[in-house]
């Protein structure tokens, strides 16, 4: 890789890991679906008018808005919102590299590996180390929510190659369409109107910086220059980046939010990362083709 494009995948990571203590931030100005309905509608408004029309079918932007969109961010605003950390989030949501490869072993007939499976085995005895650690000091529902959100995660990422959408900057900001009404409407079912109302009406330049730098900056420059550099280099060059999510993800949750981090959560972090390396970076095989029937 090029160095300005080398930068550019290491800014990324950053920005996702930082993203974690906006989300922070911005959870104390809006509910949980609000912010995250909020934050796809500004996704969506107005580059849904320059993108261009979608370039796959819409079952798969569909699947993938009401997945990732609803499912995902819905399950990890609300974990956070309960009292996980912004830290742990980024670095407990990495196992949705596990849930991808068990889904894809269901779904697409990718085998995985020895290696593969020894990093799916590391990882999730990283999350272990992290409940524990969890356990002992938070909310044991809110890590709950966080390992549902990376489930959902998994299964998104599934569709999403399933889609092989040509142009990821496209796909996303369409998928960003999705997800709005929906988590609108389990808002006021069950955060109510008047806490939306109010919370809109007290909207001040902090809430509204969290709610464009999650928008703008995460999600559509995020995706869309991870696509672009996938446009550009093979997968397996451009997928370790994601392992510095969760250390940027600590690291500025630790200086702006003051959250410790425990040698427990060090040792699950270890565990977690090198899992995911492992399962992320390693080959799978493809099932082999059935033999046809007999004529």
């Amino acid at each position: 890789m090029r160095p300005l494009h080398l930068a550019l995948a290491a800014l990324v990571a950053a920005v996702w890991g930082v993203n974690f203590v906006v989300i922070e931030l911005g959870l104390d100005h809006f509910p949980p679906l609000l912010f995250s309905a909020l934050r796809f509608l500004a996704a969506a408004l107005p580059a849904v008018f320059f993108v261009g029309r979608p370039k796959v079918a819409w079952k798969w932007i569909v699947g993938v808005g009401l997945a990732l969109g609803v499912a995902k961010f819905g399950l990890l605003f609300i974990g956070m919102d309960r009292g996980m950390g912004a830290g742990l989030s980024s670095l407990v949501l990495q196992v949705q590299a596990v849930f991808t490869a068990l889904f894809a072993a269901l779904a697409l007939g990718e085998r995985p590996g020895r290696t593969k499976l020894l990093g799916m085995a590391v990882a999730l005895a990283g999350i272990g180390v992290a409940a524990v650690d969890e356990g002992a000091s938070g909310p044991v529902l809110a890590f709950v929510l966080v390992i549902a959100a990376a489930a959902c995660w998994g299964v998104s990422n599934v569709l999403t190659r399933k889609a092989a959408p040509p142009d990821p900057l496209n796909f996303m900001v369409w998928v960003s369409t999705v997800p709005v009404l929906p988590l609108l409407g389990l808002s006021l079912l069950f955060e109510g109107g008047h806490r939306d109302r109010a919370a809109l009406a007290g909207l001040d330049w902090s809430g509204a910086g969290a709610l464009l730098f999650v928008a703008w900056i995460a999600t559509v420059f995020g995706f869309g220059a991870w696509g672009f550099l996938l446009s550009r280099y093979p997968a397996s060059s451009v997928a370790p980046f994601t392992l510095l999510v969760p250390v940027f993800g600590m690291s500025s949750a630790a200086l702006v939010l003051g959250e410790s981090v425990s040698p427990l959560r060090w040792c699950a972090a270890a565990l977690l990362v090198g899992g995911v390396a492992l399962t992320s970076l390693t080959g799978t095989r493809r099932a082999p083709a059935p033999e046809p029937a007999p004529a």
